[in-house]
């Protein structure tokens, strides 16, 4: 697997899941999705997010619910992959085409992105 190297911290990153939006976040949008939030075209038309009221519920239930914790390592890509192939990750969609819920959050995500694509843009 080829180098991703963030331009971000870890800081930055996890500091963006839990307080970010759907538009940088696959998984802010990933569990909006599974929480049944409302996925909607802001701005220009061409971002998506759950809107103010949605990321707010979305950004609290992450506070009661998930957690965050890590090791360092020089090559993380390798382990990330290893981790990947050997453990049940079924929000993780990136190499994880194996896992038997990757087929259905794919879905979840298309049709929530199709719906919002009907609604008029949100302010």
């Amino acid at each position: 697997m080829a180098n991703r190297t963030s331009t971000q911290n870890l800081r930055k990153r996890v500091r963006y899941h839990y307080r970010g939006n759907a538009v940088g976040s696959t998984l802010r949008l990933t569990l909006g999705c599974l929480l049944g939030l409302d996925l909607r075209r802001v701005g220009s038309g061409k971002r998506m997010t759950f809107g103010k009221a949605g990321e707010t519920t979305l950004s609290q239930w992450m506070a009661s619910n998930a957690r965050v914790c890590w090791i360092e390592q020089n090559e993380p890509w390798d382990l990330e992959s290893q981790l990947i192939s050997q453990l049940d990750l079924p929000l993780n969609l990136d190499q994880n085409r194996r896992n038997a819920f990757h087929s259905r959050l794919k879905e979840l995500r298309a049709q929530a992105r199709e719906r919002a694509r009907e609604l008029p843009v949100s302010s």
